[in-house]
């Protein structure tokens, strides 16, 4: 079992991360003239905005799961 989770855990928790540094460097929306004239309240529902949240969000949860799945392995 020790050794399932960390064949797991492991790989999920590199891929995780790199994919999240992919979207923290390549998603993100651009800054121009023209966002600065939208609200911050309705800065979410332009489509590159949530995306790059959505990616940002799930690789993330991805990476905690990795770590905590790493935590289980090295405790059991």
């Amino acid at each position: 079992m020790d050794a399932f989770l960390y064949i797991i855990a492991g790989p999920l928790f590199l891929i995780s991360i790199a994919a999240h540094f992919y979207v923290k460097l390549r998603m993100r929306p651009k800054q121009d003239t023209d966002s600065e004239d939208d609200y911050y309240e309705f800065e979410d529902q332009q489509p590159d905005v949530a995306r790059y949240l959505k990616w940002s969000r799930l690789t993330f949860a991805a990476a905690a799961i990795g770590v905590l799945l790493l935590f289980i392995a090295a405790v059991i």
